[in-house]
């Protein structure tokens, strides 16, 4: 399991994006920020509203110099499906990680039922975890606050509870 201030491991897990099954790699994001998010599963309540308040925003974390990938553990198949029936705004990958290897790695996974829970994390241009957040499958995260720690990140000052973008740092 990769901890905060530890470099991750590199991966490359078939997925989908905009409308293809490809294979996502790690190392393709290097020199940039990166929120890898996972979520239960496709075809569920909650997950939806999570990917798609991701989408609406992904210009925000483009012109922050953060790539957006999703994860769950479902096939690039029904990632497919999904998507291209209910989910057509969203634009940044989705990796199939059927093998349960990336979930066990960042400690998302529950082991009786295969799925992931809700797990945000953002990874910095080198590689290495900065911020890591996991949460009960019942409850939806905040796209909102994932944005606010990633630019609180990317100041590389000490920011002070209820810290904002474009406020000053300590």
């Amino acid at each position: 399991m990769v901890k905060i201030g530890e470099k991750v491991e590199n991966f490359l897990l078939e997925g989908y994006e905009n409308g293809e099954m490809k294979k996502i790699d790690l190392s393709d994001y290097k020199g940039k920020w990166l929120v890898l998010f996972f979520y239960p599963r496709d075809f569920t309540f909650v997950c939806p509203t999570e990917i798609n308040g991701f989408a609406r925003r992904a210009k925000e974390f483009n012109d922050a110099n953060c790539k957006i990938i999703a994860a769950s553990t479902d096939s690039s198949h029904s990632h497919k499906t999904w998507f291209e029936r209910d989910l057509k705004e969203v634009k940044f990958p989705v990796l199939a990680d059927t093998n349960h290897k990336l979930s066990r790695y960042y400690d998302v996974l529950v082991e009786e039922t295969g799925e992931a829970l809700r797990g945000t994390f953002i990874i910095d241009p080198n590689s290495v975890l900065r911020y890591s957040v996991i949460s009960d499958m019942n409850v939806g995260r905040s796209v909102e606050e994932t944005y606010r720690v990633l630019k609180a990140l990317q100041t590389g000052g000490l920011c002070p509870i209820e810290w904002k973008p474009g406020e000053k740092t300590l």
